[in-house]
């Protein structure tokens, strides 16, 4: 059974970084596109970055353009989001998923796998 876990959220003022990890186990990773998805309260949960099996593939969301970057590393069955200059509506609980589907998709529904989330807070 496929089994995604997130790591590496925390508390952090405006301008700070972070970087995220997620492991996937109990599958072969790169059969999988992985993506980080966040949701704060009230919001719906959308899409901050993408990347197919080998990496070569990537696409962002205009919030994540410039300041985050998402990568893999296919031998250790992790992906990453480094998420540079932090500002305060960064603020959310991020998630990593994994779909089967050979194209890099921005939709929640299409992710079979999930984390069960990873808390990010950044104070003004």
């Amino acid at each position: 059974q496929v089994h995604v876990v997130e790591s590496g959220g925390g508390l952090v003022q405006a301008g700070d970084s972070l970087r995220l990890s997620c492991v996937l186990s109990g599958g072969t990773f790169t059969t999988f596109q992985m993506a980080w998805f966040r949701q704060s309260p009230g919001k719906e949960r959308e899409f901050v970055a993408g990347l197919n099996w080998s990496g070569v593939r990537i696409a962002y969301a205009d919030s994540a353009k410039g300041r985050f970057t998402i990568s893999r590393d296919n031998d250790k069955d992790t992906v990453y989001l480094q998420m540079n200059n932090l500002k305060p509506e960064d603020t959310a609980n991020y998630y990593c998923a994994a779909t089967g589907l050979a194209l890099i998709s921005q939709n929640s529904e299409e992710f079979r796998y999930w984390g069960q989330g990873t808390q990010v807070t950044v104070s003004a």
